[in-house]
């Protein structure tokens, strides 16, 4: 059985390093599903034998110290993420400190232009002060065999503009770099702030009765049963049920609707909602890792785990990239001067200029941090997207498939019509139906058993069989009944004719059930199910952006003409079985481009089978349900169709800031090795090339998470 694992690596600043770790730890025997995600800084990864749990692990270590040594690999700890926290702000501390102290000392320098000798011993002091640090973890990654590194370019490039006599320029241009990566570093850990605070849902206590006196405790701690106080203002920390009080609740922070809830006694609440106004006791369902909250943040903080085409290319692209333009750089330096009669200074410091513009980190970190801000902005919505890798798809949608009840219509079925024949009355149609519907959880057979209204002798039930796909078989009070929808009936009743021409008559635009007893066709119940006030919206603006809708559905034929016609699905098709649907959809996929994609959107129960096969899978309307988290690859958390929508607009708009920091990372340094190649760029534009891009496009992936 797998065990799957996660660990914290922490001071991981170096983009291009954790690829090599990633790399590194996929090869250890025993491990699978590797992803380090850098953003988060999570090894996620799976063990195939529990037992070599502690072996694996340590390997693990020794390759992070073999790569980065002054990173640690920490399990998910509270404790020591707190300590990680007064860590961090005392490195950052340090850290300003130095920078400021080299500032001042570097001013001095720069000032003593009559005095050489001071003048080279201050800028040297200044360099190994700022850079020290660098050419120590250059020099053993060398020894290790790691040389096309971030250490490596700066410390050839400085080194190389000291040994031609540029004390200022290669002491600024380590002094900005580290400033730069200072920066950079704040600027990713407010990224991982902001994101984290779209899906701040955790809730920090629960107030349990015990003994009749409330307890502050972990939500942990809580087991089901237990009754819980919720004061107004709190979160619902576990999912469960209230057993007294009334109140409004929030539930913005699940489903990214501003409007409050009423709920009451008997009213089942969830793990990260708001309480509003009323003082609730809620008698507690699952325990704090089952439930809606917990999954929710695990589903968003593995998410970065699944990663997009874009970001596999350019981790694949930086470990090309850097080699080929240090080998361009040394050719740079060498070939000019021999074929031409300048001076191999002049060419030297060209080739160094190279070597600072080469780091390839502006696209190493901000590819990962467009994805990660779209994934939070999509959970601040409501949305959950279970990797970047669905993100990007939904850029390449052709076709959309729904289900229809409780996808496109509101899966809340009434009674609306009992219609004899043969001369029963109403109520023993409506008997036999509710006690052939009473095993069942299908929205239709609940609403038969609602309009009923009466106790069911469960014993007066036997030989009960289920028919996929047509009704149910039973013997109740001694007669045979049948109960379902008209394929059930029709081989009893192929020879027919009344039948046949009732079936005719009672054609409308509704869902009917049929019943039979002892062979006899008795009459038929009438339900109905109205559309989502939003479903019409969504087809309509689907089609305007050119993708194809589809319905598939167990209903019959006049049920979802109706729902077709009234939204204006493209294309549908009824009385489906659950097989008959993946069939369907595999047919819809051979004729589309391989390149393009096919959703399915369906509830997330039922369609498992179907949500599970499609390119993307998306669940609606399955608020905390395991089996939609399982089978889909989106969960959208209220029953609105119009979240695809949102989905899709994120999607775009990731898309286009994935894009942009590629064509600006990637324009700005071709555009400066061009110009320092030909003499026209210095050391002070190269380091902008390689710090500043790297800043303006963290800032600018940040606006993924702006999408409402």
């Amino acid at each position: 059985m797998n065990n799957k694992k996660e660990l914290i690596l922490e001071g991981l600043c170096c983009a291009n390093c954790a690829a090599k770790i990633e790399d590194k730890v996929k090869k250890i025997s025993g491990v699978e599903d590797v992803s380090l995600d850098f953003i988060s800084r999570k090894l996620n990864f799976r063990i195939k034998e529990k037992n070599s749990s502690d072996k694996v692990i340590e390997e693990i270590k020794d390759i992070v110290k073999e790569i980065e040594p002054d990173v640690k690999v920490l399990d998910k700890a509270n404790d020591e993420i707190e300590n990680r926290k007064k860590r961090i702000f005392e490195n950052n501390k340090s850290e300003i400190l130095k920078i400021f102290i080299s500032i001042i000392i570097y001013a001095v320098a720069f000032a003593l232009k009559g005095n050489k000798q001071m003048q080279f011993i201050l800028f040297l002091s200044v360099y190994i002060l700022v850079g020290g640090e660098v050419l120590l973890k250059a020099i053993k990654n060398i020894l290790k065999g790691h040389i096309f590194d971030e250490n490596f370019l700066m410390a050839v490039a400085t080194i190389g503009a000291f040994s031609i006599g540029e004390y200022p320029e290669g002491v600024a241009v380590m002094l900005l770099y580290q400033i730069g990566e200072f920066f950079q570093e704040i600027a990713v850990n407010r990224s991982r702030k902001s994101i984290a605070a779209l899906m701040d849902i955790r809730p920090d206590y629960a107030n349990v009765n015990r003994d009749n006196k409330l307890e502050r405790v972990s939500p942990n701690d809580v087991k089901i049963g237990e009754i819980i106080v919720v004061k107004p203002g709190e979160k619902i920390p576990l999912d469960g049920k209230i057993v007294y009080g009334k109140s409004f609740v929030d539930t913005s922070s699940l489903t990214g609707e501003s409007l409050f809830r009423d709920v009451d006694i008997g009213d089942r609440v969830l793990s990260g909602f708001v309480n509003k106004n009323g003082m609730l006791m809620i008698e507690v369902e699952k325990e704090y890792r089952e439930s809606t909250v917990s999954k929710i943040l695990e589903l968003v903080e593995n998410a970065a785990s699944k990663k997009a085409k874009a970001e596999k290319f350019i981790t694949k692209f930086a470990r090309y990239y850097t080699p080929v333009v240090v080998i361009i750089a040394i050719l740079l330096s060498i070939l000019p001067p021999l074929l031409t009669s300048t001076e191999f200074r002049v060419w030297l410091y060209r080739a160094l200029i190279f070597l600072v513009i080469s780091c390839p980190c502006a696209l190493v970190i901000s590819i990962p941090l467009s994805f990660f801000a779209g994934i939070g902005a999509a959970s601040k919505n409501g949305i959950l997207i279970k990797g970047s890798n669905y993100l990007e798809a939904l850029n390449y949608v052709d076709t959309i498939i729904f289900d229809k009840t409780g996808t496109l219509t509101e899966g809340a079925f009434k009674v609306s019509q009992i219609n004899t024949f043969n001369g029963e009355n109403k109520d023993e149609i409506l008997k036999y139906a509710a006690y052939a519907e009473s095993y069942s959880n299908h929205p239709i057979a609940k609403s038969i058993l609602e309009y009923y209204g009466k106790d069911i002798d469960k014993t007066q039930i036997k030989e009960y069989e289920e028919i996929q796909g047509h009704g149910i078989k039973a013997k109740i009070f001694g007669r045979e009944v049948l109960v379902g929808n008209s394929k059930l009936l029709v081989n009893v009743f192929s020879d027919n004719k009344d039948y046949d021409e009732n079936i005719k008559k009672d054609e409308n635009s509704s869902t009917i059930i049929y019943v039979a007893v002892d062979g006899r066709y008795i009459g038929n119940i009438v339900i109905c199910d109205e559309e989502k006030k939003d479903s019409k919206n969504t087809i309509i603006s689907l089609k305007n952006k050119g993708i194809k809708t589809v319905m598939l559905t167990g209903d019959g034929k006049n049920a979802t003409e109706r729902v077709a016609k009234n939204i204006g699905i493209d294309e549908y098709y009824y009385e489906l079985l659950p097989n008959e649907k993946i069939e369907n959809l595999e047919f819809i996929k051979e004729k589309i481009d391989k390149d393009r994609k096919v959703i399915f959107v369906g509830d997330g129960v039922n369609d498992a089978p179907v949500l599970a096969r499609a390119d993307i899978g998306i669940a609606m309307g399955a608020l905390g349900s395991d089996a939609a988290i399982e089978a889909s690859d989106i969960v959208i958390m209220d029953d609105n169709p119009i979240k695809i929508l949102t989905a899709l607009k994120i999607a775009e708009k990731t898309k286009k800031i994935v894009y942009q920091n590629i064509l600006l990372a990637l324009g700005v340094k071709v555009i400066l090795l061009i110009l320092g190649a030909f003499g026209m760029a210095n050391m002070w534009e190269a380091v902008f090339g390689d710090v500043g891009v790297a800043l303006i496009a963290i800032l600018n992936s940040l606006r993924a998470m702006k999408t409402k």
